[in-house]
């Protein structure tokens, strides 16, 4: 019988309050509250494209910005995934995901190697300001997620007018990449070198 894939953790801080429980091997089932609007759209397009399960909640000290609220986020969406994850064996490890939203394509690829890396390419696509915050608060999530996940992950944004629309596609994309990458295929670990970092 295979073992659940889930994790529990809260993170308390001065800046944020979380409380986060992740099944990979959900159906893509979300109650999400963090705070910030944009946030929770983009975080239960994820998880249902993933068909990762999701409740979290969020109080964070939104009357700054959305910065530390998002940041922390990734820290501990990338850290319930990677404990969820256990020692990897059988997962397919790569994914890919290409998605469309009307005008915008993003696509991003991702590798559950244990070797935390990313590669954000915006070539001045993004809007400066998106929901009243600064674009770069998603790269920082995306590194959050990445770096506390221990995952190498690429975002491209391909072409695209409207800034929701770009998060949207790659909010979509990573979801595709995470079903694919956390697919149980056999009983292996996937490396030639016999494990994984």
């Amino acid at each position: 019988m295979l073992q659940p894939r889930t994790c529990h953790k809260t993170r308390d801080t001065q800046e944020t309050r979380i409380n986060l429980e992740l099944n990979l091997d959900g159906s893509g089932q979300c109650t999400i509250d963090t705070g910030f609007g944009l946030l929770d759209h983009m975080l239960t397009l994820t998880c249902f494209w993933a068909n990762f399960d999701l409740n979290l909640t969020c109080e964070g000290d939104i009357y700054i910005d959305a910065h530390h609220t998002t940041e922390d986020i990734g820290l501990v969406l990338g850290a319930s995934l990677l404990e969820a994850l256990g020692d990897k064996k059988g997962i397919h490890r790569v994914g890919y995901g290409r998605v469309p939203m009307d005008e915008a394509l993003s696509e991003v690829t991702i590798d559950l190697s244990g070797r935390p890396y990313i590669v954000w390419h915006d070539p001045d696509l993004l809007p400066p300001v998106i929901a009243h915050e600064e674009k770069d608060i998603w790269r920082e999530f995306y590194k959050s997620l990445a770096m506390s996940g221990h995952f190498n992950l690429h975002v491209q944004f391909c072409y695209g007018l409207n800034g929701h629309h770009l998060l949207e596609s790659a909010a979509k994309g990573l979801g595709l990449a995470l079903a694919e990458a956390c697919q149980r295929v056999d009983n292996k670990i996937h490396s030639t070198k016999g494990g994984l970092d």
